[in-house]
């Protein structure tokens, strides 16, 4: 008897010890898939915050109006050139317009999907660039 207790004591023992090594196993595989789906996910916002990123390749865009409001949030800009697809992400482009100081000019403008955020940002924060003043000049000239 004190033989088969013995035997019991041992499997459980043996037993206890495999499945805690499997769980710390998986604890830790599923850790590294996390830092490494977390990383994809960083350097996917930091290429979009600083570099050259635009929906369509160059010369293959499609033009967008774009009207923005006197006090208009830099957010709620961001929120309709995603949703127009002129952008990939809005808080990049928020934080990139926020880092940058950039003062976005109420008025109408055309903007590209294959232009970069900082082409955009070039575009949006110089009012003579507004379809708004040429139209202003051409009544003025009449």
């Amino acid at each position: 008897m004190t033989n088969k207790s013995a035997t019991m004591k041992l499997t459980l023992k043996v037993t206890s010890f495999i499945a805690r090594l499997l769980l710390n196993v998986a604890f830790y595989i599923l850790v590294v898939v996390l830092i490494i789906n977390f990383s994809k996910m960083a350097y996917e916002f930091t290429y979009e915050l600083y570099g050259p990123v635009t929906m369509s390749e160059k010369g293959k865009g499609t033009t967008v109006e774009l009207s923005i409001d006197q006090g208009e949030s830099t957010m709620d800009v961001a929120s309709k050139l995603e949703i127009s697809r002129v952008i990939r992400n809005k808080y990049a482009f928020y934080l990139k317009t926020k880092l940058g100081s950039y003062v976005l000019m109420p008025g109408t403008y055309e903007i590209s999907t294959d232009m970069t955020y900082n082409e955009i940002l070039s575009v949006i924060t110089d009012y003579s660039n507004s379809t708004d003043t040429a139209e202003n000049s051409e009544e003025g000239s009449n």
